[in-house]
């Protein structure tokens, strides 16, 4: 798979998220954020970083951002990415456009509960917000 073109794919659904151009304009340059607490953003710390491109190795996908929280079953980060895999695209960008998309979710306190799944997501003062 040609990483440019899940960059381009993932500049789109940035846009579609409406994330702040600021974010899509870090990501360009090499810059990965996360949302936090309703929607703040931040940029990523080293360790979940690493946590990252080791979920990205591992499973051939291309985290454009994340959503940071804390939940009553451990602290998690919601990976927003695309797939290697195009002829999913389509179906993606619908499931994106309307709130509902497929993330992969690492559980930092127990790594064992990591896993790809369906999330709702809201697009609030210019990063992400997940509510299911």
């Amino acid at each position: 798979m040609d990483k440019q073109l899940q960059i381009n794919e993932a500049i789109e659904r940035m846009k579609t998220l409406k994330l702040h151009k600021n974010v899509i304009n870090e990501f360009k340059e090499g810059t990965l954020n996360m949302s936090e607490n309703g929607g703040l953003l931040y940029w990523l710390e080293d360790e979940m970083l690493t946590k990252i491109r080791e979920v990205e190795e591992k499973y051939n996908i291309f985290v454009y951002h994340a959503i940071h929280d804390y939940t009553y079953f451990g602290e998690i980060l919601t990976l927003m990415y695309v797939s290697d895999d195009e002829e999913e695209w389509e179906m993606d960008r619908d499931d994106l456009a309307n709130g509902y998309p497929c993330a992969y979710v690492i559980n930092l306190d127990d790594d064992y509960c990591s896993e790809f799944g369906s999330v709702q997501i809201v697009s609030q003062i210019g990063g992400l917000k997940r509510i299911a």
